[in-house]
Formats: C-alpha cells, structure tokens, sequence
C-alpha cells in the first residue's frame, strides 16, 4: 500500500481508526472522513463531514476528487438501531439504510470512474456477521445484507477494468460502541461471547489487518468474496 491513496469512511473511531492507523503504518496515504474531527491526532489527511447529508456528502467528495487520486476505498461507516420485529421504527430503517447502503453507493460512484481511467483500483465495503440473521437486528442485517449484494455486483461489473471489490463482515468488535452496549461482565457480554467460538471478541486492529490484505497487490486475485472476521461465529455448526 505504499503510497498509494486510500479513502475511509467512519475514519476516527473503533474498526475505522484501526483501519486508518494500519494504512498509514504501510505507508498509505490515508483520506479520512468522519463528522467529528476535533482533537483528533489523524495518522493523514481528515475532513469533516455529515454523511448523513447527501447533499453535503457530494460536496465533500468533489473537494477529494480534485485534491487526491484515490486508488481504493475502505465503506466502514455504519449504524445499528436494534428493535425486535414488530417494534421497528421506519424511521430508524431508513436511517440505518441511508448511512450503511446510500453512503457506500455514493462514495463509491465518486471515484470509480478514475479507477476504470486508470484499470486499477480496490473497494472494500464492511458489513457484518448480521448478515446472517441477528436478534433484534432487522434493520442493521437488511441494509449489511444489501452491502454486500453490491459488494458482489460491483466485483462482476469492475473485474475488466482490475478493480476488486470484497467484503469483511466482522463479529463483535472491542470497541467503544461494543463496551457501550456490553459491559464487562455483564449479561449482554456473556451472551455476546457464548455466541463465538473462539469466545472473545476481535480486536479492531485484526479486522485491520485482513482490509489491509485485501487493498493490497497480493490480493489482485481476490474479488467478490466476504471475509469474516468473527471468531467462527458465522459457522452453522456452532
């Protein structure tokens, strides 16, 4: 990845930050977009953004085009709105939908055409375990689902150009938005880790590590595939 540009989304915290600190550490030029940007020591280039706004979004990404060649890019930015079926908010949906499928659509067509100019390029779009079906996760397994369709679809229409596009679907990650939603020794935690076979959960920096594999020349082979990094939790025999 030396000196090669690299665009993530959710760049300052949990997987998104590990992710950044990784590229940068290979010698990646890494462009971050986050909404909050304040006091951050960011190991590149960090802008400010609410990707939430599409319109905002847009202008955001025509200022990137015109300062940055990027050569791949890293979708991490997401959100979970848990409900149980027959207490989902449509609202909550549509937001879940927006951030996870729009944004990674959008940020995406931005660049692809420069990528195909060029006959090379890696996407790497981050969904999750859910996808798999999860309690209380219809929104969040839906649109992650929907993330990766396009992960696949993307990979068949890029592949004559060289541009490869793969998915990492993480399980329950040691992060901030996990221990909020899971404290030490708490109920929610012991469900969490009864439901991984290796029982911990990930580090950020080794889900890191296997995006960092697939921006990489040595995966130029690799295309249309999800990677789960869970711990076995995905496995059907568990």
């Amino acid at each position: 990845m030396k000196n090669k540009c690299v665009l993530v989304t959710g760049a300052t915290k949990g997987i998104g930050w590990a992710i950044s600190q990784r590229l940068a550490d290979a010698g990646a030029h890494v462009v971050g977009l986050a909404r909050n940007t304040q006091d951050i020591d960011f190991p590149g280039y960090l802008y400010a953004c609410d990707l939430t706004n599409a319109g905002e979004t847009e202008e955001m990404l025509r200022l990137i085009r015109e300062k940055y060649p990027v050569d791949a890019i890293v979708n991490n930015v997401g959100i979970v709105r848990p409900s149980p079926l027959g207490e989902v908010d449509l609202a909550a949906l549509y937001e879940v939908f927006d951030l996870n499928v729009r944004v990674a659509v959008q940020v995406t067509q931005a660049f692809v055409p420069s990528m195909k100019a060029r006959r090379e390029g890696r996407i790497v779009n981050i969904c999750s375990r859910a996808v798999n079906g999860a309690y209380d996760r219809t929104s969040y397994s839906a649109a992650k689902s929907a993330l990766l369709g396009c992960s696949r679809t993307w990979a068949l229409e890029l592949a004559p150009f060289g541009i490869t596009v793969n998915a990492v679907s993480p399980g329950p990650v040691e992060t901030e938005l996990f221990r909020a939603g899971h404290p030490h020794g708490g109920e929610a935690e012991k469900k969490a880790l009864a439901s991984i076979p290796m029982g911990r959960v990930a580090e950020a920096s080794e889900v890191a590590a296997v995006v960092a594999f697939l921006l990489s020349d040595e995966a130029g082979y690799i295309t249309g595939q999800e990677i789960g990094v869970d711990g076995g939790s995905s496995l059907a025999g568990r």
